[in-house]
């Protein structure tokens, strides 16, 4: 398996995205995953964001990553599709992403629906409108041979029954799913049984530790979290991913693991790094770098 992480480590540092590709050459880890902006903001601008704008020249940015030794495992164009606004705005960005992508050199997207139940659509009217988009978005990635990955983060996805029926809206080898071993815990799910269930779809992990504060706080009544406020194996949910990444050695999982937590500025990320690193080794999983 391989290691990566998202950039969200560094959102409460400020850093922008060179930062954390140095940050990435520093620590040998040879994929990063981070958000796409579809336009300009303040923030963004005065190198404060640690993600990309499809402004930027997919090309050059593709040649100084490699000058670093870094990769994209994913680029994040998740703006909810389960609401009314999903083909109004989601649909547009992700059909963008596609093209910045292939010139970015990035072979997975990640999508996903709302944090809640979409407001005035029944489950049923937002589902159909959800399999409409990605019959849209999925004919595109299939020419641009781009995956596209729904993640496991809003009101739908995290019921595995749902995104079970959401994978099943195309029959393409270039959709598929990202697992998230943080919002099925917080969402009230066991990561394990949820993985064991879809191992056969999943092309990208996203790996989240809960800490044991937040779990007591939210666990059940929220759908997802940006990150966790605690390093990988310092929380509720250490064993879960362990038994996720034997459920995936096992289906010859050979894709990226995506670290996702609070990385203040550095030593919590690293701490992770150093979990994660160790874990595989206890398991056997060989790390791949290429």
């Amino acid at each position: 398996m391989k290691i990566g992480f998202h950039t969200d480590a560094f959102n409460s540092s400020y850093w922008n995205f060179e930062k954390c590709l140095q940050w990435a050459q520093q620590n040998e880890v040879p994929f990063i995953e981070c958000g796409l902006i579809d336009g300009v903001s303040w923030i963004h601008g005065l190198g404060y964001q640690p993600h990309v704008a499809m402004h930027e020249d997919p090309v050059l940015l593709r040649r100084k990553m490699e000058n670093y030794g870094v990769r994209f495992s994913q680029v994040d164009a998740a703006y909810p599709l389960s609401g009314k606004d999903g083909p109004l705005y989601g649909v547009p960005y992700i059909l963008r992403a596609l093209q910045w992508s292939k010139l970015a050199g990035c072979d997975r997207i990640a999508t996903t629906d709302g944090l809640e139940k979409p407001p005035g659509l029944s489950d049923a009217e937002a589902m159909a409108l959800m399999r409409r988009s990605y019959e849209q978005i999925v004919e595109v990635a299939e020419a641009y041979e781009i995956i596209i990955n729904i993640e496991v983060h809003g009101y739908f996805t995290t019921n595995p029954d749902r995104v079970a029926e959401m994978l099943d809206f195309c029959d393409s080898p270039f959709f598929r799913l990202n697992m998230d071993t943080g919002n099925t815990f917080i969402a009230g799910q066991d990561p394990v049984a949820f993985l064991r269930g879809l191992v056969h779809k999943v092309s990208h992990v996203h790996v989240k530790d809960v800490s044991e504060s937040l779990a007591a706080a939210v666990r059940g009544e929220e759908t997802g979290i940006a990150v966790s406020q605690c390093a990988l194996g310092q929380g509720v949910n250490a064993d879960n991913i362990r038994q996720c990444l034997e459920i995936l050695r096992d289906h010859n999982f050979t894709g990226v693991l995506s670290m996702e937590c609070e990385g203040q500025g550095g030593p919590m990320i690293e701490q992770s790094l150093q979990w994660l690193r160790q874990t595989l080794g206890e398991l056997n999983i060989p790390i791949e770098n290429e």
